[in-house]
């Protein structure tokens, strides 16, 4: 993995970009955008973010590198969001995420891109996004949402209409799903919603503690319609063989989720032919009974998280030097110093942002999501 920050707009925008050069021709890349310029309204702030979009595209990316997905990370949705989408409307489609989750430098907005070379794009009728390259097609969705009448009925459309989504895709949320994120509004109150919808449709789809479950993060972050609860994202590959799919455990440091009642997998990682990504869902400061380690010590539980993380990446054959891009949630915005001090002196090269984002239990005042992708020989599977 290669790792570079740059700044752009007379160092308004601070940009953070990784990239994996796989032997099958597809590289990744991953890239950050957070404002420097805080004092610039909303729409100065958006605009440095779109030249700096630009700039990177035409002076660092190659040109067959194509968006894959797109999230914003906003300070108040409601009154920002129909703002990003005049821009994004006018610009090539790109599945789309936009959550309140306020970057916790102070500024309006980030952005985080994944870019993927040598692929081909198009939208099913459904609303996927759908990107094929070698044997397999991989699948986006951002932002779906609906306004049933509370968060467990919001769930429960969400996930049955993906699961029709796949299937007409030839697809099925057991066999092809990789990656979900939940965005939940007012958190405390609204995950149970959550974590009851999604067991009971998991039972319909074969997805129990005696098979496998999906990585995922569920979190909190706001829509731009008040009567949202529940936003999803989705990530799904067609064309994995049995044995590419390996879900993470690490028992010495972790619990299964479902021992306090969650339905999803601590991490998974996918093999291709040239490289293994690796997904590691919201991680917090908790041990293998599924207790929160160091209640009330951020930098405590920031230790332990990094800890969880590092040995779910190490099951997997990697490490925290192999994160092409990471999302760290904090309940407390008042930690975000003392947070980004410790990250940055002890992981410079960790391509990361902060954001304001309540965990699903109180206790936790810190959790963290992760990219990672290491070099695999394994001539037995496509590349990707």
């Amino acid at each position: 993995m290669d790792y570079i920050k740059k700044t752009y707009t007379d160092k308004a925008i601070e940009v953070q970009i990784s990239s994996f050069a796989g032997k099958g021709g597809v590289t990744e890349y991953h890239v950050l955008l957070t404002i420097t310029d805080r004092t610039l309204p909303f729409s100065g702030q958006l605009q440095n973010i779109q030249r700096a979009y630009v700039a990177v595209i035409q002076e660092v990316l190659p040109d067959d590198a194509t968006a894959v997905f797109r999230r914003y990370f906003l300070s108040d949705a409601a009154n920002q969001a129909d703002l990003v989408m005049v821009w994004e409307c006018e610009n090539s489609y790109c599945p789309l995420s936009i959550v309140e989750q306020a970057p916790l430098n102070g500024s309006k907005i980030a952005m985080w891109t994944w870019f993927q070379t040598g692929i081909t794009v198009e939208t099913t009728k459904n609303g996927m996004s759908k990107a094929k390259h070698n044997r397999y097609t991989q699948y986006w969705t951002g932002g779906s949402c609906n306004r049933a009448s509370n968060s467990e009925y919001q769930t429960r459309l969400l996930l049955n209409d993906y699961v029709l989504q796949l299937t007409e895709q030839g697809c099925k949320l057991a066999n092809d799903c990789i990656r979900t994120w939940f965005f939940v509004q007012n958190v405390d109150v609204n995950y149970a919603g959550v974590v009851k919808a999604r067991k009971e449709v998991f039972i319909t789809q074969d997805l129990t503690e005696k098979t496998h479950y999906i990585s995922s993060t569920g979190i909190e972050g706001r829509h731009a319609d008040p009567n949202v609860f529940v936003q999803m994202d989705t990530y799904a590959v067609k064309g994995l063989q049995t044995g590419q799919i390996q879900f993470l455990y690490a028992p010495t440091h972790l619990n299964p989720t479902y021992e306090y009642g969650v339905t999803f997998e601590r991490g998974t990682a996918v093999t291709y032919g040239d490289r293994k990504q690796i997904f590691i869902s919201g991680t917090a400061s908790i041990d293998n009974q599924g207790e929160i380690m160091y209640p009330g010590d951020i930098l405590k539980q920031t230790e332990r998280m990094l800890e969880n993380i590092d040995t779910l990446l190490q099951e997997a054959g990697g490490g925290l030097q192999d994160i092409m891009q990471a999302i760290v949630y904090l309940r407390d915005p008042a930690d975000y110093v003392v947070v980004k001090q410790y990250i940055e002196s002890r992981y410079p090269s960790f391509l990361h942002l902060i954001v304001h984002a309540p965990v699903c239990r109180p206790g936790w005042l810190i959790e963290t999501e992760c990219i990672a992708v290491i070099p695999a020989d394994a001539p037995q599977y496509a590349y990707l």
